[in-house]
């Protein structure tokens, strides 16, 4: 565990059928079922759907998806058939999923009007490489939801009781206490204040002679080794600092957007 810290198309796809190839449909139309026409703009959005998703474009994909659009619409037309489109529970959920296409499509807007520069970019890198400090940590840590039972645990280590013994049998957090609580290598910076401050002040070997207490509960902490910190070059996570910076502006217009509007 570490104490720290946009549109996909479902695709239910019904099988593979042997149909008329694509290539032999027409116009803006692939098929026609009880007369409501299915468009091809409708198709090529799960084309692409299932192209991002790692599906290689061929005629069987196509064909199997203009089937599952084809089967889509006639249970769409029996539903409409049986009123269910007036429904309150579902015009709320037609409501919502509308809202929520509206909102990707806001973001993907956003991001494409709003590129990052480079020099903002290696800002952000440097900011992030000394928030990240010059050292790594390799800790373990022993996770209880009361501040009696870390003390408890504390007066077992002092008696000889195994760090990592005690991890497995008593830590709640489940991602490392198999492996007798260690965390892996890690910046302070990863975790939340009171754990990094704590782990910071630790020598090799040492551990933390008090519980300390964070809002995922009460730590017991050992520090079994420290390296000088490498950090990833530029290009190794350009990617992710544009995330970053493209989320935060993000926020900062989501945060301008409630202020000026009119909630009564």
């Amino acid at each position: 565990m570490r104490l720290v810290k946009f549109f996909c198309v479902p695709l239910a796809v019904l099988g593979f059928a042997c149909v008329t190839p694509l290539s032999a449909q027409s116009g803006g139309t692939v098929a026609k079922v009880n007369g409501i026409a299915i468009p091809q703009a409708r198709l090529d959005l799960v084309v692409k759907a299932a192209a991002a998703q790692g599906q290689p474009d061929s005629a069987e994909m196509r064909n199997a998806l203009r089937e599952n659009l084809i089967t889509e619409e006639i249970l769409t037309q029996e539903a409409i058939k049986k009123k269910l489109d007036r429904n309150p529970d579902v015009v709320t959920q037609i409501d919502l999923a509308r809202q929520g296409i509206l909102i990707r499509a806001y973001q993907t807007d956003f991001m494409k009007n709003n590129p990052v520069s480079d020099s903002e970019l290696r800002k952000e890198y440097e900011s992030v490489k000394s928030q990240m400090g010059d050292k790594e940590y390799k800790a373990r840590h022993i996770l209880v939801e009361t501040e009696q039972e870390a003390k408890d645990l504390i007066v077992s280590l002092r008696k000889g009781g195994a760090f990592e013994k005690l991890a497995d049998e008593r830590s709640i957090d489940t991602g490392s206490k198999s492996n007798g609580g260690e965390l892996g290598w890690s910046s302070a910076a990863v975790y939340v204040k009171p754990f990094a401050d704590a782990l910071t002040k630790l020598k090799k070997g040492e551990t933390t002679n008090q519980p300390i207490q964070t809002p995922f509960g009460w730590h017991v902490i050992r520090l079994d080794d420290m390296r000088t910190a490498v950090p990833p070059s530029f290009d190794e996570v350009k990617q992710n600092m544009q995330q970053r910076v493209l989320q935060r502006k993000f926020a900062a217009v989501v945060e301008l957007l409630r202020k000026n509007a009119k909630v009564e």
